[in-house]
């Protein structure tokens, strides 16, 4: 398959080129700064691409199978550009005819009881509010999109850099262990995130990946 990916760069992102070149897939890394980007593959790669550019997203997007958008907010960017960003890519994908898009979205999105969220918990961390309510605003525009082929991927609560296992779960609710903490690997992330798009289980639906 031919996967293009912004925010390659990025450590979630690099991670879901490594997943993909790893199995076999033609990928496009698409990143602002090509220059500073230097990963080598013979089934990879890079266009220079600025997610608040719609004619950028069509470029990197034309003729791919599937789109990961892997965006957070850095150097000080606010937690509005979550937002800000669905226009350009929405309108970018639907110029390039480019149906099936992934979003890396974030834990506060799901649900840990019906009809309550884990950003609207009592216990939820200040520091991470505005960027986590930035991704359910997000959430909330592209859930309008009926015409894209959409998955907002969210992770466990925490994510950090770890093993490759391959072992972890799926569900449309917050995933928590026996110990009843919620969290996954980046590495294993990214296997989530390619399996979804070989194998689609949640067209224009929330999910997560944990352990």
């Amino acid at each position: 398959m031919k996967i293009a990916i912004f925010g390659a760069g990025g450590r979630i992102g690099s991670r879901i080129v490594d997943e993909a070149l790893r199995r076999g897939h033609d990928v496009t890394a698409a990143v602002r700064h090509p220059e500073n980007y230097t990963k080598t593959h013979e089934h990879l790669k890079v266009a220079k691409a600025d997610l608040f550019n719609s004619q950028d997203v069509e470029t990197a997007a034309f003729n791919q199978d599937a789109v990961v958008v892997s965006y957070s907010p850095t150097n000080g960017a606010p937690a509005s550009t979550l937002t800000e960003v669905v226009v350009p890519i929405v309108n970018g994908l639907k110029q390039a005819h480019t149906k099936r898009l992934i979003i890396v979205g974030g834990a506060g999105s799901l649900e840990v009881s019906p009809g309550v969220q884990l950003v609207d918990t009592p216990d939820f961390p200040a520091e991470y509010k505005a960027v986590s309510l930035a991704h359910r605003d997000a959430l909330k525009l592209y859930q309008k999109e009926k015409d894209l082929d959409w998955t907002f991927a969210c992770p466990s609560a925490e994510i950090i850099p770890g093993e490759r296992t391959g072992k972890f779960r799926t569900d449309t609710k917050l995933l928590v262990d026996a110990n009843g903490k919620s969290h996954i690997s980046m590495e294993d992330y990214a296997i989530g995130i390619i399996d979804e798009i070989e194998n689609p289980m949640h067209i224009r639906e929330v999910f997560t990946i944990g352990y």
